[in-house]
């Protein structure tokens, strides 16, 4: 058997015949690779450019809605308002503790001394009208009034202060002064954007942005008898010194003025509240026409309704009518205790502090429209509103006083009994400080039902046996919220 091999000549004439071929087998071959990796290497390469093309745009795109987005008019806004925003200096004398009582102005020990305290105004006529907050200008024995542009300053004098509003009206004698224009304030809304204008910390024209947050804030910060509390909260920065500052709206006009901040430091944590513009101009007009604020009084009491109360109605808005002065306005209109307002003027009444500033753009003898449910139905009354002077009487009505006692003392009227659930009771009113009932640690409002287990339905009964009471003595009554208390101590 034969074994099939190559010897060493028929190889190299194998590899002769084999090498050509392997040559051309290796072209066919190799080319059509090159040409694919070259065509895949341009797609990729051209569908990058295209990419970046791509990313470039909708970036540009991007940035370009983004910028469309902000909001419009911060600079002219700025512009337009800050040289209206003036700076006030309030010099005045303070009175500090010590242990010793001196008599007339005799201060050996420097007792009291003067101080300075800052804030803003807003200049709202060419002829030098300028508006700020009360507790900006309380206390002053001189003010002083630095305007924005050219830094020139004027002495105030104060034309008219309301605490209810913590507003004040200041002039200074000057002319063509930049003014600022009115907004509606009820045409702003939740989420719009707004500017706070003033000097913070001494820092002169300073602006700061946010949005409105909240409308119809009632925060309990105006400590008086009848205060006005609806402001325009907002989270754009105001610290100390923006008092009395202007907030506007992104056309440079006023919306509000700056009165206080929720603070637990008393710098700046997030929120801010301004008295809303309607007000502040009706208040302005007022005082320029009569020097005073011309408050309009219903002769009613009303609160926010309870939750447990509005399911009971089935009612989303309005305010629980609580209490009616005898012969007064709302009264003579045949509203009643357990009323609940739901409109005023036809305006959707959500808050007591929306009432309440809506009723601030009467004036007495203007006629108020109420809309209010009873009994599963809506009824319209017209109320003409009192004057603070009226009101007043209304509710010192059939009071007595004692200069003995430090206060004033009030038969209570039938609809404050059915409220109570009382058969008797004399309500305390215009506590002195430091007087004998302000000793005892009666509050203004409070109602005594028993005195040394007695009943007494005169007041001038009551202030006698307080006034002879000797030894141990009790008394009992309600706080003006309704809480009952009881007080017992030991009278010389």
């Amino acid at each position: 058997m034969n074994f099939m091999r190559n010897t060493p000549v028929q190889n190299q004439n194998l590899i002769q015949r084999i090498v050509p071929f392997l040559k051309k087998a290796a072209l066919i071959f190799l080319l059509p690779l090159f040409s694919g990796f070259l065509g895949a290497y341009l797609f990729i390469a051209k569908q990058s450019k295209s990419n970046l093309t791509s990313n470039n745009t909708s970036s540009s795109v991007f940035r370009n809605a983004s910028l469309s987005a902000l909001p419009d008019g911060f600079v002219k806004a700025s512009a337009k308002s800050t040289p209206c925003v003036v700076f006030i200096k309030n010099e005045s004398t303070v009175q500090y503790n010590n242990s010793f009582g001196w008599f007339w102005d005799f201060d050996p020990f420097g007792s009291r001394g003067k101080s300075t305290s800052t804030g803003s105004g807003v200049i709202v006529s060419s002829d030098g009208y300028i508006i700020t907050n009360n507790h900006v200008i309380s206390g002053a024995d001189k003010l002083t009034v630095v305007l924005n542009q050219g830094k020139k300053e004027y002495t105030a004098k104060v034309i008219g202060a309301d605490p209810s509003s913590d507003l004040a009206l200041l002039k200074i004698e000057a002319k063509n002064l930049p003014s600022i224009s009115f907004a509606n304030s009820d045409d702003l809304m939740v989420g719009d954007w707004v500017l706070a204008v003033g000097n913070p910390f001494n820092l002169t024209s300073t602006v700061t942005a946010g949005i409105v947050s909240a409308k119809g804030r009632n925060i309990n910060i105006l400590h008086n008898q009848f205060p006005i509390e609806s402001f325009i909260q907002t989270d754009a920065a105001i610290n100390p010194g923006n008092s009395g500052g202007a907030l506007i709206n992104t056309n440079g006009d006023l919306v509000g003025i700056n009165t206080a901040i929720q603070s637990n430091t008393g710098s700046y944590t997030g929120y801010g509240f301004a008295i809303p513009s309607n007000i502040v101009n009706k208040i302005v007009k007022d005082f320029i026409a009569y020097g005073e604020v011309k408050r309009a009084f219903l002769g009613l009491n009303a609160d926010d309704l309870s939750a447990e109360k509005s399911e009971l109605l089935g009612l989303e808005n309005g305010i629980l009518v609580d209490e009616i002065l005898s012969d007064g306005p709302a009264d003579a209109a045949g509203i009643k205790v357990g009323d609940v307002i739901i409109k005023i003027n036809g305006k959707t009444v959500n808050s007591k502090a929306v009432f309440d500033e809506n009723l601030a753009y009467q004036k007495p003898g203007d006629e108020v429209v109420l809309t209010i449910w009873r009994n599963k139905e809506e009824l319209e009354k017209t109320v003409k509103p009192i004057s603070k002077t009226d009101n007043t009487a209304l509710l010192m009505k059939g009071a007595v006083n004692s200069k003995l006692l430090g206060a004033d003392f009030q038969p209570l009227n039938p609809t404050d009994l059915k409220k109570y659930g009382l058969k008797s009771g004399i309500r305390l009113l215009n506590i002195k400080p430091g007087a004998y009932i302000n000793q005892l640690g009666l509050d203004e409002g409070f109602i005594i039902y028993k005195f040394n287990g007695k009943e007494y339905t005169e007041a001038e009964d009551l202030i006698s046996a307080m006034e002879a009471g000797r030894g141990r003595v009790s008394i009992e009554g309600l706080t003006k919220e309704g809480s009952k208390q009881s007080f017992s101590y030991y009278s010389n």
